[in-house]
């Protein structure tokens, strides 16, 4: 693990935490992104603004190096009391730039509802005081999310310890030979909760994805440009 942290900084760089957004902007974005790219993601949450607007502080998106889009256009939070209570087909044409809206707007809908339910609010901000599994445990309780969505929410909004294993974080992974060939998403996740520090936790992230995009793709990988090819199990079964 150390060998391919390094080997990734020379090559990506280091990030640097910022906080992108406010928890539930974050869940919502997050829920959007599943199963379709970054910046249609973008243009559903924008398009959810324009259709539920608010009077909230206006947010600016500082996306970092391991998102996939442009980032968002500033602008406040949609009225999330107003997402949840939209008649359902209002909901699906608001985010139907985004793909799968009839999948996503009952569990964008469903999400609030119980953060509301159990809160009194939409807000997630209480997560902050909870350790960094037990406030997982609280996210994965939601139907519809689970340790990806959880982990993303409180590693860039809050900071906490958490190691989110995306498509790209998991096929780079096993490539490698961080990660068993047979495990699963769900299990990635604990898999480097107890291969990295919790300092390791945002570059391990980072670098992995923007490895999977740039160098590492799911065809024809660059292996040439590799800085860690040289142990790398798919280059050589065999390497060290």
């Amino acid at each position: 693990m150390e060998y391919v942290l390094e080997g990734l900084s020379t090559f990506h760089g280091k990030p640097a935490w910022e906080r992108r957004l406010d928890p539930t902007s974050e869940l919502v974005l997050t829920i959007l992104t599943q199963n379709t790219a970054d910046v249609n993601a973008e243009h559903a949450f924008e398009s959810l603004r324009a259709a539920f607007p608010s009077t909230g502080p206006i947010e600016v998106h500082v996306p970092g190096a391991g998102w996939g889009g442009r980032g968002l256009t500033p602008g406040a939070p949609p009225d999330w009391a107003a997402v949840e209570a939209a008649p359902l087909a209002d909901l699906i044409e608001a985010i139907r730039m985004g793909g799968l809206a009839p999948q996503k707007a009952p569990r964008i809908q469903a999400a609030l509802r119980r953060i509301r339910e159990e809160r009194g609010d939409h807000s997630l901000e209480f997560l902050a005081g909870m350790p960094a599994l037990q406030a997982r445990d609280w996210l994965t309780s939601i139907g519809g999310i689970g340790k990806k969505t959880a982990s993303i929410i409180l590693l860039f909004c809050f900071g906490m310890p958490l190691m989110p294993v995306d498509r790209h974080v998991e096929r780079v992974s096993k490539r490698i030979g961080l990660l068993p060939a047979k495990a699963t998403a769900d299990q990635a996740h604990d898999y480097y909760l107890a291969i990295l520090r919790p300092d390791q936790m945002l570059e391990a992230h980072v670098n992995l994805i923007r490895h999977g995009r740039v160098v590492c793709h799911a065809r024809n990988p660059e292996h040439d440009r590799c800085p860690v090819a040289a142990r790398c199990r798919f280059v050589d079964p065999k390497a060290p």
